[in-house]
């Protein structure tokens, strides 16, 4: 069984990385460079060959022929974080994510040459990660340890650099645990004049170390008149295995959540994790095959929650929240869905709520889904880059509407001994509603 899944986790071998990709995105770039300052990785390396255009002349080099697929082409490839600020920053309009995630999957189809072929990926990133009852009882000797202090032991004594560097990281960004509310019901109605109908994912890492995240999501939805409905059939978006190169275990992903949300029943699918919802809204490009049109349909009524709830027209909470805050982009609600405005209007009707421009708040914070996994050493970098910016407004708290940027930011503010309480805007929201406290975290 193992040795079958294992298979399916390898696609057929091409020969030549991007044949595929449409030949005239390339040619949408003119190679201007003001995606360069944009680019965290170019910011931190000053290589041109770490920039988007330069990605791109490699990525059109490789297609002409013109250039081997080597391991140093591959290397700057890799390292991209996928963070698609070059998109926003671009005047010509240039869909760099359309480029990389296609050449990426191409790249992984390269016999000998797959990057996510060990241990890593195939045995946690593949097979823990994207299931929430697998992944729950993952960690739960983590958990266990934590509340021994055993984690602080062994990071003290120096035991932590015995494991892997990506165990070590695992390790480092677990975030304290929280109460559990439990698992969330089926349907949750709406409170007051019914003003939509919308079903919630709940996403696979969202769900088992952000739970409380999508309980404050349903209420404060409930508490804007809408019905939300928690179908019990979806399953991880596919991003995990989708950016790793893994192609067919995501779209098997993509079918299941479209058979799991009859779009005839609802306004809209809502999520609260950035990265979820690029990739549910890209569903009806990555794969051109009999289901592209059901995907793209699920596409079409995707939408994340500050977005839809901005939309809607917020109903004004009325508990104060004293607080200075900061609130953080991520990348793939900024710059791959183009959502900036909605967070902060949402946030400006808290009462007693102070919010602080971050410098380079459009910058990536180093998490990038699996990057900080994958590739440490650069994560780390941009990490202290944003910790520097966070810590220069001197606000008490960061905002951010991303899982893995949540996980990041706290990981750098734990490990520089920074008391710092990092939140999604709808945590925020639900205190002011019902007039609670903020957790500790």
């Amino acid at each position: 069984m193992a040795a079958s899944a294992m298979n399916q986790e390898t696609p057929e071998t091409t020969t030549k990385p991007g044949e595929d990709i449409d030949y005239n995105l390339f040619l949408d770039c003119v190679h201007c460079g003001l995606c360069t300052s944009a680019c965290p990785t170019f910011v931190e390396t000053a290589n041109e060959n770490d920039s988007p255009r330069g990605r791109i002349y490699l990525m059109r080099a490789v297609t002409d022929g013109r250039l081997d697929l080597s391991p140093g082409v591959r290397r700057h490839l890799e390292l991209c974080l996928d963070c698609r600020a070059c998109e926003t920053a671009c005047p010509s309009g240039v869909q760099y994510g359309k480029l990389i995630e296609p050449f990426r999957i191409s790249m992984a189809q390269t016999e000998g040459q797959s990057k996510t072929d060990d241990w890593f990926h195939r045995w946690i990133l593949f097979r823990i990660f994207p299931y929430p009852d697998r992944l729950r009882k993952a960690l739960g000797p983590a958990r266990v340890a934590q509340r021994l202090g055993l984690d602080r032991l062994i990071e003290t004594t120096g035991l932590i650099r015995l494991l892997p560097k990506q165990l070590q990281q695992m390790i480092r960004m677990l975030p304290p645990p929280v109460p559990d509310e439990g698992v969330l019901p089926e349907f949750l109605p709406a409170v007051g004049t019914r003003r939509a109908t919308v079903a919630l994912f709940t996403g696979c890492i969202g769900d088992v170390m952000f739970r409380h995240a999508n309980w404050a999501t349903a209420r404060v939805l409930q508490q804007n008149g809408c019905d939300v409905h928690v179908p019990r059939d979806q399953t991880c978006c596919g991003a995990i295995h989708f950016h790793a190169g893994s192609e067919q275990p995501a779209r098997e992903m993509a079918d299941q959540n479209v058979a799991a949300f009859p779009l005839d029943k609802f306004d809209a699918v809502i999520n609260n994790v950035a990265g979820c919802g690029s990739m549910l809204k890209d569903y009806g490009h990555h794969w051109t095959d009999g289901g592209q049109a059901a995907r793209a349909e699920l596409a079409s009524k995707m939408k994340d929650v500050n977005e839809f709830l901005d939309e809607l027209g917020l109903i004004k909470p009325q508990g104060e929240i004293r607080l200075v805050a900061t609130y953080h982009d991520a990348c793939h609600l900024a710059h791959a869905q183009n959502v900036q405005e909605a967070p902060r209007n949402l946030l400006a009707q808290i009462p007693g709520l102070e919010i602080r421009n971050l410098p380079e708040s459009e910058l990536c914070c180093g998490a990038a889904g699996s990057y900080n996994l994958t590739e440490p050493e650069m994560a780390s970098r941009l990490a202290k880059r944003k910790m520097r910016n966070i810590i220069s407004t001197k606000a008490q708290a960061v905002i951010t509407s991303n899982a893995g940027c949540i996980l990041q930011i706290a990981k750098e503010a734990r490990a520089e001994g920074h008391k710092l309480g990092v939140f999604h805007p709808m945590e925020l929201l639900d205190c002011s509603y019902r007039g609670t406290d903020l957790p500790d975290n």
